[in-house]
């Protein structure tokens, strides 16, 4: 009975995983099909299509400026993330349970809502579509993450610490980017790279607040608008694998760090 609840178990979790990857393996392996429409059978393998992809500027210059944005939005994240999570971590607040709340209250809302109150409020501010307002409504939705990460591991060992430094004489500033900062930087990079992985994958806000600066995700909408394509399974595979490799340096460099 146990060998058959331990098969039963493998069977399942073998499913779910099927399920889940399923989707991207079928995405990666058409991306080398040698025809022009994605779909079997399989005629390759052929690296056109990432070679197509390449040659293509439009795509390239969507890459930069998905990279683009990612790195500062998630920068500018982190780094409000941060300093709210101090804040409250280390003085009373008044009424600040309400004002954490609001802080993380975006990541219970549709980004489809985000993106139109920011398209919305923009318009009324008269700032134009844009990879800056991307930027902006990436913040928006990164840094109750961040927030989150980062207040979460602010215990009361660091702040015994921190008292210790000012008794030494350390400065409000010293303490801040001295103590506290490489104390929690485990928390810091992992808000920062998954800043980057959501940003990096994010399409209803981009294509809100774009005009003829566009990010990956929507030139890969566009691409998809004229039918099926190896050329946008291929861009397909390349997002996925940067966004895996991102998940990946968290994993290898802040959690495990923290099992050990």
């Amino acid at each position: 009975m146990r060998r058959a609840s331990d098969m039963a178990a493998v069977a399942y979790a073998l499913l779910i995983f099927g399920f889940i990857f399923l989707p991207v393996i079928v995405l990666a392996v058409f991306s080398f099909q040698g025809s022009q429409i994605p779909v079997p059978p399989f005629n390759g393998p052929s690296l056109k299509w990432y070679g197509a992809v390449l040659s293509d500027g439009r795509m390239l210059t969507a890459i930069g400026n998905s990279t683009l944005v990612a790195l500062i939005s998630s920068l500018v994240s982190t780094v409000l993330g941060f300093l709210a999570a101090y804040g409250f971590a280390r003085h009373a607040v008044p009424g600040g349970g309400w004002l954490k709340g609001l802080i993380v209250a975006p990541l219970s809302v549709s980004y489809l809502i985000i993106g139109m109150g920011l398209l919305i409020t923009f318009t009324r501010l008269g700032i134009p579509k844009s990879l800056f307002a991307v930027g902006l409504g990436h913040v928006v939705i990164n840094l109750p993450l961040c927030f989150a990460i980062i207040y979460s591991q602010m215990g009361e060992h660091h702040a015994n610490i921190e008292r210790a430094a000012r008794d030494l004489g350390a400065s409000d500033v010293q303490v801040l980017t001295l103590i506290t900062a490489p104390m929690l930087w485990p928390a810091l990079f992992a808000s920062f790279f998954l800043s980057m992985t959501f940003s990096w994958d994010e399409f209803i806000i981009a294509f809100l607040l774009t005009r003829f600066e566009t990010t990956l995700p929507v030139e890969i909408w566009t691409l998809l608008r004229s039918g099926l394509s190896p050329k946008a399974n291929a861009i397909g595979t390349v997002v996925f694998a940067i966004s895996i490799v991102l998940v990946a340096v968290i994993e290898l460099t802040v959690f495990r760090k923290r099992a050990r």
